[in-house]
Formats: C-alpha cells, structure tokens, sequence
C-alpha cells in the first residue's frame, strides 16, 4: 500500500466536520465533540496524519485522563502508521508527568525511584501526622485534610504561601482549623523524607520544575512541536498552566472536548478552560462534531433539550441520522425499594423479549448508596450485576502489603510502606518498637530507616535484632533487584517475605482468595515480563505502571455477562444499550448540595446529559414518591430535569405493585396524565423554574388532616394517606401487632400497608 492509499485508508471514513479537524495539523485548534461523535477517532486519525506528514513521532504528545483511553487511541494509531505509533509519548497526564519527573528528579531533591502515594498512603500519612500534632481527629478530619492539600496544590498553592496568606488563615481559624498549613507543611516535609510524592505532586512539581528550571522547559517546549489533550473540559489550573507552557512556543495544540459532559468541578475541573480557550489563542480554528453516532434519534432529541437550559456553554447541534427509536420512559414508583424491583424485572423481562445480554444494560444513580435496593432485587431474579466504583485489585489488604515490599526495595525511605510491612508477617516488632523507631527517626532528625539500619544505636538489645533482621531482608531483595526480571524478583519477595506462607496457610475462604489474588498478581507480573515491547522489563517499571492507574483502569472486564451498576460520574466514556436512570428526584438529582448556583446547578444538569448520552438504544426514568434517606422516610417529587424534557419524547408510565406470596409481580397502567402546574417551588438560591410540567402532582394531605386510630379499620372503609391520597380498604390480615391492610388508591392503584406505621384518616 502505498503512502497516499494509506492516508485515504483512514480519511476516507470520516465525515466532513470529522476530516477537516484531522487535517488541519498547524496551529491551535479546538475539536468540540458532542457525545457519540466519533471523537476518539478522529484523535487517533490526526495523530496517524502528522505522522504521514512526516512528523517525527517523538515530537507528539496526546495526554489523556485513563490509560484504557490511551491504549485503545495507541492500538487504532498502531493500525494505521504500524510500530512508529509506540514512539508517541502519549498517556495520562499523570503518567506523563511522572515520567518526566523521573528524568529530572535531581532537580527537585529526589530519586529517580521516588514512590508514588496513593490515596490511602496520603490519608495514612495524615491521620499520622494528626495524631502526633495531639489535634482532634474530629476536627481535623482525615478526609477533610486531605481534600485541602489536594486542593491547595491543584491552585499551585503551596505550604508556605498557604502559611502566609491570611486569608486562608483567617478561614482556618473561623472554622476551629487554625493547624491545618501546619499540618500541610509537616506532610510536603514527611512525603520528601520518605522520597514519596502523591498524585496532586505529580501536576504540582511539574510547574515548579518547568517555573523553577527555565532549560528544563525550554527542553521539552522544543521535544512537543505538536500537542493534543483530549477530554480537555475536565482539566483543572494544575493541568492548563503546563499545557499552556508546553505549548508557547510552538502553539500547535489542539484540545478535544465537549462542555456538556464537564461533570468533575468537585476535583478541581474548571470549565472556563474550554470555554474561554479562544482567549488564549485568538487565531484559534474551531472544529465541532456533531453528529452523533452512537444514539437514537429521540435519545439525541432529549438530550438536547436538557442541555439547551444551561447558559454558559458553547453552543452546538448535535443530530443523529439513527433510527428514531423508542420514546424515553419515565417510571414513577412509590418507594426507592419498588424503583429497584421495578428495574431488575424490567431489565429481565427485556433480555428475555430482544435476545440482549445481561452486559448490555446499565443502572446509574447519583450516588453509591442507591444501589443497595436494586442489588437485592437483582439477586432475588438471580440475575447478574457488577458494581463499578467498589475496592479495585491493587487497593486490597494483600495486594498492597505486597507492593509495599516491592516500593522498600527501591525506595527504602518510604514510611508508609515501612509501616505496613515491618511486623507483617510477623517477626516480633510490635507497636512499640515501631514507635520507638519513629521517635528515634524524629530526634536524630533522620529516615525511620536509617533507624533500621543502624538499630543497634537506638534501640535495646531486645528490640534491635529483629528489627536488623528485617534490615537485613530488605537489603537482600535490593541486591537481587540489580539482575532479575520483574517476575522473578517478585516470586522472591514472596517468598522470602513469607507472605506467601502466611496466607497459604490461612485455609478459610477468605485466606483462598486472598492466596489467589496474590498469585493473580504475579501472573500479571510474569506477563509484563515477557513483554517484547518495552525495553526495561524491570519490577521497578511495573510499579511505576501499577502506581499510576486510574479508577476507570481496574477491575474492567467488558466480556463479563452481568447488568452494571455504577454511578453517572462512573459512567462517564462508557456506552450501552439500554440505561436506566434511578433516583430523578429534586434534592436528589439534582443534588441539594447544587441547588445554592446556578454554576452548581448547571454542573449537575450536564451530568444528567452524560447519562442520557450513554443510551445507544433505550433510556428509562426512575423516580419514586418516598425514599428513605440518612434513616427517614421522605416524600419525593419528581426532578425539574424531566420537565425540562420534550413532552413529545417521553412514555410516562405510573407503575403499581402487588405483593403476592413472596413474590412481587408488576402490573403497568397507562396513564393519561393532564398538564397541571408544577410543584412547589424549592427553597434554595435555585428554585425550581415556572413551567407546566408534565408529571403528576404528588398528594396534599387535607388541612385537618389527623391519622386516625385503625384499631377498628374494617373492610370497606374510605380513608385518606397523607402522601398516597384517597383510596379504599379491601383487604384486612395478619395479628393485631401487625395488621396489614390493602387499600386500592384513586391515582396509584393497590397497595399494601402494616396500619401500625401508616398514617391513614379514616373519612367514611
């Protein structure tokens, strides 16, 4: 093939909007895809194009936000340039950055086998440091802490400017916090003494390195003449000020995004870093996709009308030249627990009618707690379903004291390692040895291993030989890591550690699974190290590797047959085929902790946009009237997000359900529901908008309305619910404790109640 059939190989699948981005290689250029759009291919496309343009592909660099994004884009560039694709820098920025501060860590103070903290390292590390400062952990909160720093240093602030700026001061002082820099400083002090940085550092010292060595970024200003960042409305300050830099000389930059799916202000994304990217380069060339390719007509149709309410945006018009398809559902249930018996069968009942697989449905809800009333109904229908967002491989309890030998052998400074592994398995350092290692450390003003090394010096006899002896070990796993392979040192670590032993001798079931998740992990160990692409096929490499992996990167098997179960912010980048939606309720989706801004809100309106926009085929609805949250009952109305739908795309259903031995069975009545005003007002900054909406209006108990006494309820009675209105009772059973009635209410059908938790007035 020759090089201009290979160039129409790839251009020749895209669409004009598509082509004309992929072409124009020069200067700054901002792609905005719409959902479904094809905007991975066209990425991987423009990479392939500079290369067959004769572009060096050591002078590209795409940075992404999960290396499976990174993986799939390297594969497709793979297939259309061949193996000049592995010389692409391309990955996360994190990945990226720490690759980069690898090579100049000497700049900075470090090591080139600096570890990286993770999240619970990070938090270990605080709760530590609280308590040595003898502050209350209450008040001084781990959680709390941790999202400060991180914040601090996504806004490049660091210790001592947050020290010195009495504003922050004045804020930590009203709020009973007054040690918080202290406590921010003595952390960026304990990280470096143990050769540690932590995510946020990975972004932080990378500005200070390109702010601080002027050569060091005029270097790689001159390696990167052409720079992509996808994904770019999700990029924070950190994140824009060394893009920007990067890009100064040559400014042939292009960023991909779309602002409808900006759903991550929470962790620091800004969305005025699209918004306002013309700004920065006026001579910018805008690109939009709009075509979406992935979704129906009326799915297209809705989601539009959703984002339309949103004012801060870069307006776009997305269609679909898709089949029309089913009209969206929208499902009204009388509780949380029924939405999620209303789903799993309806989920099923599906499967068994379109031949789909369990794979092929999603359940999204706004946050994790949701999922407990839809899990115990999918496994009363024994059907499958797997959580994302739950513990990955690497964050459990065996895999983590095993990586922490692994992070000792290269980096025996590491505390938090050091303290994990120093008495596991057990070799007779208690508690108060350790402690006393750390006091030493903290007096000598020295490493806890340093301590280690020498602990004939300070500790007594008693104490010191064990200690030496693990000393000892780590320095033997040190020597062997200068001439194995990954696998061969690990298999090493593992035994001799003898943590292998410990848990092969731990003959419960959760001892086996812990046994074989440890040998999962040195399977994927032995893979890495038969691998012919990488030069280094050291351990040290794998760690770097495993250290940097995103959520989105764990625990994904898209072969397993089972529905998933995950949040809208997880669902982000993924599609299926049918979606179901739970939980559209006001205080709920959208959360009351965003009806304060309009910003918040408008947030919380494109995360409602992301999860429309992941339905290829089919999107339902859920919302129930009661929901019991932090322990209580509450009534529930439905979310302005529905109202602001198209009443033209929608199929409003009210679902009743009736209890039948043990069993539930769903009868679904179609319902003619008139325009009626919408409901109250909400009392936040933002109210709930004017506007007729379409969703029926929940019960409002009469003025004198009292629960009556229904010790003698009889069959036939008229009574009134407070939230489920009018009805009639035409069943009585069970003892006087629990007396069950059954009541056929006007607007919502049968249903079942235990009278010593009903509140019912009886009205004839």
């Amino acid at each position: 093939m020759s090089k201009h059939d290979y160039i129409l190989d790839y251009l020749n699948g895209l669409n004009p909007s598509q082509r004309a981005a992929v072409e124009q290689t020069e200067g700054p250029v901002m792609i905005v895809a719409g959902a479904g759009s094809g905007k991975t291919k066209v990425i991987t496309c423009r990479v392939a194009h500079l290369i067959q343009q004769g572009i060096d592909p050591f002078q590209i660099l795409v940075l992404t936000f999960t290396n499976k994004a990174a993986k799939e884009m390297r594969e497709r560039i793979t297939h259309a340039v061949g193996p000049k694709a592995n010389d692409i820098w391309m990955g996360t920025f994190h990945s990226i950055f720490a690759r980069i501060l690898r090579a100049e860590a000497g700049k900075l103070g470090y090591t080139t086998n600096f570890t990286i903290y993770d999240t619970d390292d990070s938090k270990n590390l605080l709760k530590t440091i609280v308590k040595e400062m003898l502050l209350d952990d209450k008040l001084y909160n781990t959680n709390f802490v941790y999202s400060r720093i991180s914040a601090s240093k996504n806004n490049l602030v660091s210790a001592s400017e947050y020290l010195a700026n009495a504003s922050i001061q004045a804020e930590d002082s009203s709020s009973g916090r007054a040690r918080l820099g202290e406590i921010y400083q003595t952390y960026v002090q304990r990280c470096f003494r143990a050769g540690a940085m932590d995510f946020d550092d990975l972004l932080f010292k990378t500005n200070m390195l390109f702010k601080d060595h002027a050569d060091v970024l005029y270097k790689y200003q001159n390696k990167f003449k052409y720079l992509m960042v996808d994904e770019y409305q999700d990029t924070n300050f950190s994140q824009y000020l060394i893009v920007k830099k990067l890009a100064a000389v040559h400014e042939n930059i292009c960023v991909v995004g779309d602002d409808a799916q900006s759903i991550y202000a929470f962790r620091g994304a800004n969305i005025q870093n699209i918004l306002n990217f013309e700004s920065d380069y006026p001579d910018l060339k805008v690109f939009k996709l709009e075509q979406n390719y992935r979704s129906t007509q009326n799915i297209v149709h809705v989601s539009n009308s959703v984002i339309a309410n949103n004012k801060n945006q870069l307006k776009k018009k997305v269609f679909s030249e898709n089949e029309i398809g089913d009209k969206i559902q929208v499902i009204r249930a009388f509780s949380d627990n029924e939405e999620g018996k209303i789903a799993a069968e309806a989920i099923v009942q599906q499967r068994s009618n379109t031949g789909a697989r369990y794979r092929d449905f999603v359940i999204l809800y706004r946050t994790n707690a949701q999922s407990r009333a839809v899990e115990e109904a999918l496994r009363k229908l024994n059907a499958p379903y797997k959580i994302y967002g739950g513990v990955s491989f690497y964050q459990r309890k065996e895999i983590k004291d095993l990586i922490a030998y692994f992070r000792l052998t290269y980096n025996p400074n590491d505390e938090e390692a050091i303290k994990r592994v120093i008495n596991y398995p057990r070799r007779g350092i208690g508690d108060t040895s350790l402690d006393r290692i750390i006091l030493a450390a903290s007096q000598h003003n020295i490493s806890i291993w340093e301590v280690i090394c020498h602990a004939s010096q300070y500790l007594d006899a008693r104490n010191s030989a064990a200690v030496s002896n693990f000393a000892v070990l780590i320095q033997s796993f040190q020597v062997m890591a200068q001439s194995h392979d990954a696998y061969s040192l690990a298999t090493h670590i593992a035994k001799q550690s003898t943590l292998l032993k410990d848990l092969y001798d731990d003959k419960s079931v959760e001892g086996l699974s812990r046994y074989e998740n440890i040998q999962e992990l040195l399977s994927g160990i032995k893979e890495f190290s038969e691998r012919e692409d990488i030069a280094d096929r050291g351990l040290h490499v794998f760690m770097q590797d495993i250290a940097l992996l995103t959520n989105d990167d764990r625990d994904k098997d898209p072969n397993a047959d089972a529905v998933s179960l995950m949040t809208v912010h997880s669902a982000k980048g993924l599609e299926f085929d049918y979606v179901y939606v739970l939980g559209m309720e006001e205080n709920l989706f959208p959360s009351q902790m965003a009806l304060n801004s309009r910003t918040d809100l408008e947030e919380e309106r494109r995360l409602f946009y992301v999860a429309i926009t992941r339905a290829k085929k089919r999107l339902v609805l859920c919302y129930a009237t009661s929901r019991y949250r932090w322990g209580s009952l509450h009534s529930c109305e439905p979310s302005r997000f529905i109202d602001e739908i198209d009443p033209q795309y929608l199929e409003l259903e009210s679902v009743a359900s009736q209890m039948k031995g043990n069993s539930f069975s769903f009868s679904k009545e179609r319902t003619s529901w008139q325009s009626q005003e919408t409901f109250s007002k909400s009392k936040s900054v933002v109210s709930k908008p004017k506007t007729t909406s379409i969703l029926p209006k929940a019960h409002i108990p009469s003025k004198d309305f009292v629960p009556s006494d229904t010790s003698a309820l009889q069959v036939g009675m008229e009574v009134e619910h407070e939230r489920f209105g009018y009805g009639k009772v035409i069943n009585l059973d069970g003892s006087p404790s629990d007396r069950k009635a059954t009541i056929f209410f006007k607007d919502l059908g049968q249903k079942q109640l235990l009278l010593k938790f009903a509140k019912l007035k009886i009205v004839k």
